[in-house]
This record gives C-alpha cells, structure tokens and sequence, in this order.
C-alpha cells in the first residue's frame, strides 16, 4: 500500500493508540507480547482509514514480525457506507471464496482500544496507485495476464449467492432491482438543491432500456482500478469493500469498465489495465459468462450515472457547508466530463474492446 508522509493527525493517533494497541494484540495473541515499532497511516480513504502496522510479536507459538493493516472508520465516516464489522464479515467470506483479499485476522469492536470499531487484516504489497498502474509497464509488464488475474478474482466473488448467513446484514434482494436502483437515485437528485437534466436523461434511459435482470450474486459495487493492490504484475490484494451488496454481476464490469475509471488511457476499455476480452477469458475460467455489447453499454452508462449522483453530492456537502473540504469541490468539477461521458453512451458510442 502506498503510504503518504506521517503529519501531525498521524503522530497524534500513534501517541494515543500505541498502548492500547499492544495490549489489545497481547490479548488476541495468548501467551505473547506485541510490540509496534512503526506505525503510519496510508493515503487514500476519506469514509475510512488505514494505518499500516509493523509489529513484532515477542514469545508464544506466533512469535516474529508482522505486516499488518487496520481499518477504521474516519471521522468524516458516511451513513451509506457499511460498518468495519460488516466489512470484515464481507472480508472473511470472499477469502473463504478464494478470492485475492488481504487477509482478515481479528475483528475489535470495544470501543476502549481505539475509541472506534476497528478490524486487523494482513498487510499486501504493492501498489493501488491507478495514475501509475494504466502507464507504467514496469508495474504491469503483461497487461492481458493482469486483465486475466481480474478476470478470476470477479468470477469468484460473483460465485456467492445470497441467502448466506454469515453475510445476512446485507439488504435483501428486490424484485426488480435495476428501477428501484433508480428509483433511489431520483430520490437523491431530489434532495439537492439543483436541477440535473443530463443525469436524470440518463436515469429515464436506464429505466426505458432496462435488461432482464440476472441471477442475483455479490457485487463488489466498486471493482475498478485504484481498489486492487498490483504486485509484479499480478492482483495482491483487492480492497475497499464496503460498498458491496447483493445485485447483478454486470453492474460491476460495467463499473470497471467505465471511461471515468480509465486515468486517461481511454483505449484500454478495463480500467486502463487493458482488454474487456481478456478479463472475460479469466472470468469464464472460474464461471463461463459472457456480456454483450448493449449490456455492456447499459451498465456503463449506469456507472456514470452513478459516479455522477455521487459527485453532486459530494460538491453539495461542501457548497453547503457541512463539510469544508477541497477534495469535495473537485469532486464536483468531475460533472460535466461525466455528463458527456453519459450522453455519447446514450448517443450510441461505441467502445473498443
């Protein structure tokens, strides 16, 4: 994980938690003392942050020294988002699903270690940096393996059917889920204070074009690159699940598939990584499948329309002060690029594969 350089939040929360921390490992950990000699936190997150751990475990059956990785909540932490024990829960069955997930090790939800809720998952190396992993060949010296390797990774997440009652929190599945998708999106764009007519266009679309609706599966709702740590070439570690839910697995090739989750090497249709086709010769390794051209432009459409729902609520959050923040407001800048990535699909534009 790419880390960003320690300010004062980080040596503030390292004062406080250091302590608490080995006593909580301690604990975890019978028979053994914990000692953390380095702690920072890693960049990306703002509904949730990451503080990479190295610790080294003193007597007992798992003596040695450890890379670990905790997560929790930030303060600027979002209803929408699950909480870090459903997370963990999501985790623990998507590795038991052979999925390439850090590995969960212990849930805390006394609130005395850290003042919040808080999971330990192994840490992976690599990078996450999308900017870095769509340019730069020496990160991903064979594109159609990695594509591949993406390919499988998806597959088995979509191998998970509901009802599953480790994963029982999750919403039920609806009868039709595509138009109460939509449904929820109206509702969002009613409560801002500004008329969007491209979006609600594409949401009118959406509901006239609608497909008939697949076998209902675990979507991971935000698979796109910049959420799935890349080492030697290879996926090390898929992260950022609390978005995930019960739905249908074309919405998430259409999320990663989505020109705003290209980082500008737009004639790379999967994530700037590379080919849709060769993602789907991974996938149809572990689960034979196939998506059409319209089905792959309905749910690319639905992943702009998405983004941009969530970009005019970001922007509103910040334009309406309920919370100052310069990533909020460039979030907002992002609209009308979305707008016209939505009206060429509509239009119908055609993307290579």
């Amino acid at each position: 994980m790419d880390p960003e350089k320690a300010g004062p939040d980080s040596r503030l929360h390292h004062e406080e938690w250091q302590e608490s921390l080995e006593q909580y490992f301690a604990g975890v950990l019978p028979g053994s003392e914990a000692s953390i000699t380095h702690m920072e936190r890693l960049s990306g997150g703002a509904i949730q942050e990451n503080w990479l751990l190295q610790v080294d475990v003193t007597s007992g059956a798992q003596a040695g020294k450890y890379r670990w990785v905790l997560r929790t909540d930030s303060l600027s932490a979002v209803d929408v988002s699950m909480s870090r024990a459903e997370e963990y829960a999501v985790l623990q069955a998507v590795h038991e699903a052979g999925v390439c997930v850090p590995e969960p090790l212990w849930l805390c939800s006394d609130l005395r270690v850290i003042g919040r809720e808080f999971f330990i998952m192994q840490a992976v190396d690599g990078t996450a940096a999308g900017h870095r992993l769509v340019k730069d060949d020496s990160l991903v010296p064979d594109r159609p393996a990695l594509c591949r390797d993406l390919g499988r990774n998806l597959a088995k997440i979509h191998s998970i059917k509901p009802p599953n009652g480790s994963l029982a929190f999750l919403p039920s599945v609806v009868r039709d889920p595509i138009q109460d998708t939509i449904a929820k999106y109206l509702g969002f764009l009613d409560e801002l204070p500004w008329a969007f007519p491209v979006i609600e266009w594409g949401l009118r679309w959406l509901g006239l074009n609608s497909p008939e609706p697949a076998e209902p599966c675990l979507i991971h709702r935000d698979f796109r690159t910049g959420n799935f740590m890349v080492d030697e070439g290879a996926v090390s570690g898929i992260l950022d699940w609390e978005f995930t839910a019960w739905g249908d697995w074309r919405e998430d090739i259409g999320w990663l598939t989505a020109k705003c989750w290209r980082f500008g090497k737009n004639d790379r249709v999967a994530g700037g990584i590379g080919k849709l086709a060769d993602v789907m010769e991974g996938y149809s390794e572990v689960r034979p499948r196939a998506i059409s051209a319209e089905e792959l432009r309905y749910w690319q459409v639905m992943a702009h329309v998405r983004w941009a729902i969530v970009a005019v609520q970001q922007a509103e959050r910040h334009l309406s002060g309920k919370q100052s923040s310069l990533e909020l407001a460039l979030t907002g800048r992002l609209v009308p690029e979305l707008e016209h990535n939505i009206l060429t699909l509509i239009g119908g534009g055609h993307e290579p594969s």
